[in-house]
């Protein structure tokens, strides 16, 4: 095992130990490995993510036959603005792991269907919500928005209000879609009392404990 691996890897951990030997089975594949609040993360180049699924898929040593989920995260200041984020589970190590990958804006995924059929719906979740393209998708449609939406909702620039609120209207007898009017702008509300409103104040009663 490499010195390099083996100092990340950590002595007596199982996990670190696991992780170690995948990122030396995959060393154009994965970039790095490392515990974090007991579960093992594996950090995949984005061109080998299939590679990387395939492997803890097939390999005895990891077994990770279970498909949980795939979702993003947003980074907006990065040049690969978004992590893509798999996770899996092992039966016969009863372990999970984590797998991540960078992907720029505009940049396209290889779809895991053709390891994991489950991930159809999520991919198309994650397309969504956050638009990260899977290439080899067999069909990828927003799952969650209307038809016609515009943006990614879970993107970090998303405006909070939307874009468009939708209504019924009595004369046109139809659903209509209208840029968002607020009638009240956000207000800034302090919950840390309900009676004394963040303000400190003698209440009645108060003098009868001093």
């Amino acid at each position: 095992m490499d010195d390099a691996l083996k100092s990340e890897a950590g002595p007596g951990e199982p996990l670190a130990i696991l992780g170690a030997a995948i990122a030396a089975a995959l060393p154009g594949a994965v970039k790095r490995t490392y515990v974090e609040y007991g579960e093992l993360n594996v950090v995949a180049e984005a061109s080998a993510i299939i590679e990387a699924l395939t492997y803890l898929r097939d390999d005895a040593s990891c077994q990770f036959i279970c498909f949980i989920d795939i979702t993003a995260t947003d980074y907006p200041s990065r040049p690969k603005r978004f992590d893509m984020v798999y996770h899996l589970l092992s039966p016969h190590l009863n372990q999970r792991v984590r797998v991540k990958a960078a992907v720029g804006e505009g940049e396209a995924i290889a779809s895991a269907c053709s390891v994991f059929p489950a991930s159809d719906w999520f991919e198309r979740e994650t397309y969504d919500m956050f638009g990260v393209l899977f290439s080899g998708h067999p069909d990828l449609r927003r799952i969650l928005t209307d038809y016609g939406f515009e943006g990614h909702p879970l993107r970090k620039d998303f405006p909070m209000t939307g874009f468009v609120e939708v209504r019924y209207d009595d004369m046109e007898k139809r659903v209509v879609y209208e840029p968002v009017r607020l009638n009240q702008e956000f207000r800034q509300f302090d919950f840390l009392s309900p009676w004394e409103g963040g303000i400190p104040q003698a209440l009645p009663g108060d003098e009868k404990a001093s």
